[in-house]
């Protein structure tokens, strides 16, 4: 979906989405900026500047080596470093705040996504509140410079939050059971796709690439049923379920594809 970015906005459900929950902060991160770039296509550009400034800083960190401390730094690469330090932490901290301000909207229609797909209410908390946004990004990289230093890695920044996902007050991740990890990763697609409806007055393309077969009947079924109006392309390897009515059908068959409508 990324590829297809400024050219047709759409939204993927894959069983890959479990990640989302189950896996490593980076796909969380991810997850908040392609639907910050989806909202607007114009965010990518501070995200690339974002991307651009952790590498360059990373890449002088390592030019001058390990340092004990920052005191060892000649003038000239302390000031190369401030140069850099000021640059992420305003670009740093404009993205971090749009990160926060994604997390607010999107945290009521997680919550609401989640009850239309387990049918039941369960509360829902997202929380994005990476330390370095407490005190300021220019302040926690000054904090940080005696590690960065050390390490010759930038260690404070939006490069490194994470977005905490918890299901009745328990970490997603570790202490939910991988039906409502599914439903919670679902959950925070649907509501991606309802919140770009409503900023962008259409919605986007939804293709669901094989995720019903993940599902259980009941599941499957309360998905279909809350499928947003626009349209859907739905791609399955083992048949729809009963609950499905789609317009056409496609099957695609030893590289032959014959239209069942």
């Amino acid at each position: 979906s990324r590829d297809l970015l400024g050219v047709m906005r759409t939204t993927v459900f894959s069983p890959d989405d479990l990640v989302l929950v189950k896996g490593g902060p980076a796909e969380r991160r991810r997850f908040l900026d392609d639907a910050l770039v989806a909202l607007a296509v114009r965010n990518d550009a501070l995200r690339r500047e974002v991307d651009r400034i952790v590498r360059q800083r990373n890449a002088f960190l390592k030019q001058v080596g390990w340092k004990p401390n920052p005191a060892a730094l000649s003038a000239d690469e302390a000031l190369t470093l401030d140069v850099w330090d000021d640059k992420l932490a305003e670009a740093g901290g404009q993205w971090g705040d749009a990160r926060a301000h994604l997390v607010a909207q999107l945290q009521p229609m997680v919550t609401r996504a989640y009850e239309d797909l387990a049918t039941k209410a369960t509360p829902i908390d997202l929380v994005y509140e990476p330390d370095w946004r407490r005190i300021g990004l220019a302040h926690a990289l000054a904090a940080a410079r005696a590690e960065d230093l050390r390490r010759s890695l930038t260690t404070a920044g939006p490069h490194r939050d994470d977005l905490d996902l918890a299901i009745n007050g328990l970490p997603a991740r570790t202490q939910a059971s991988q039906g409502e990890q599914r439903t919670l990763a679902l959950a925070l697609r649907l509501a991606t796709h309802r919140l770009i409806t409503d900023r962008a007055g259409s919605p986007p393309v939804l293709v669901l690439d094989d995720v019903l077969s993940e599902l259980d009947p009941d599941r499957a079924t309360a998905l279909l049923a809350h499928m947003p109006e626009g349209q859907v392309i739905i791609t399955s390897a083992s048949g729809l379920p009963t609950a499905a009515h789609p317009d056409r059908i496609l099957r695609i068959a030893n590289g032959t594809v014959s239209d069942e409508s």
